[in-house]
């Protein structure tokens, strides 16, 4: 018996795209926290392939961010702090301070066009 998700056909990630106003600045700054090479296809479109990681990618729209981002990417720090630390002095925001729950903690960030983030630890 299937699963009731399944449609027959399984599909792969291939890359996660932000859309977002600089492509060319907003790639460097995640290349930056993630590793990886950026690459600027064209002006209205960039990318980078973290190691061990799916492409991010980042198009270029005319709107500008308006509200909160219904997908966000939880990122694994050993240290959050420093994690945190090293994305503000690239361009972040941190929102809020760290959060510690039963699960773990996390801080919440803003990359430079306002996309949140979180750092994580387990």
């Amino acid at each position: 018996m299937s699963e009731p998700y399944a449609l027959g056909v399984r599909a792969t990630v291939s890359e996660i795209v932000f859309d977002c106003a600089q492509p060319s600045a907003l790639v460097r700054f995640w290349a930056g926290l993630l590793g990886g090479e950026p690459v600027d296809r064209g002006p209205d479109w960039s990318y980078v392939e973290p190691p061990e990681f799916v492409r991010i990618a980042f198009q270029k729209v005319p709107e500008g961010k308006a509200v909160k981002n219904r997908l966000h990417l939880d990122l694994h720090a050993d240290d959050i702090e420093a994690a945190a630390d090293e994305a503000v002095a690239r361009g972040a925001t941190r929102v809020g301070g760290v959060v510690l729950d039963e699960q773990g903690s996390f801080q919440v960030l803003r990359d430079p066009e306002g996309n949140e983030f979180c750092f994580v630890s387990e």
